[in-house]
């Protein structure tokens, strides 16, 4: 699945990243998931191998970004009951794996009540010893980061698409190095049933 450019040293960053914390212990997080697909119900996981498009090849960052981004699923994918095989030619399924972490710039005025600022295009702010600055609006923008990855499972042989999931949320930081992976457990909590709708799924992570 492609990673777009611009979104290529966010998602590095993302999966990277050691923590933004000094605290450590449980945490809940929460994502919004949908899964696709026909997957045979007497059908068991069975083996796996990652499979990469030519453009998650490449040398590089992009390799390395995507290197880690099969780390990051591969315990999920294991939870799901599936065993990892030694290389691609004898796993029963080929896993795609896609990862995305865009930032979006908002503002306090996108919220309908913007007005709780105490201004619409600009403020005054009292400064110290009695002086006063001139705010800009851009001065106020508010950096969140919606965060989303992607699954597809393949057979091997026939090469049909037999499971798709999605897991997204969104917060103030691109995330520190569990999210990655808390995102794809998220995707394949309900494997092997599936749930077109979006729906909500709380997973435990430990930083």
């Amino acid at each position: 699945m492609h990673i777009p450019r611009r979104s290529l040293l966010a998602v590095f960053g993302a999966v990277a990243a050691l923590g933004l914390s000094a605290c450590s212990g449980p945490y809940s997080i929460s994502s919004e998931v949908s899964s696709f697909g026909t997957w045979p119900v007497s059908r068991k996981p069975g083996s796996f191998a990652f499979e990469r498009l030519p453009s998650q090849a490449q040398a590089g960052a992009v390799a390395e970004a995507q290197a880690r981004i099969e780390a990051a699923a591969r315990a999920a994918l294991l939870k799901a009951g599936f065993t990892e095989a030694a290389d691609a030619k004898t796993a029963d399924v080929l896993v795609s794996l896609g990862m995305r972490v865009d930032p979006q710039e908002r503002a306090p005025w996108d919220d309908p009540l913007w007005w709780r600022w105490q201004g619409s295009y600009a403020h005054w702010r009292y400064g110290g010893l009695g002086r006063i600055g001139f705010y800009h609006p851009s001065d106020m923008l508010d950096r969140r980061y919606d965060r989303s990855v992607a699954v597809l499972l393949r057979d091997r042989r026939t090469a049909e698409p037999l499971y798709e999931a999605r897991a997204s949320n969104e917060g103030m930081t691109q995330g520190p190095s569990e999210l990655a992976g808390a995102l794809f457990e998220a995707a394949l909590s309900d494997f092997p049933k599936v749930r077109p709708e979006p729906h909500r799924v709380v997973v435990q992570a430990i930083r």
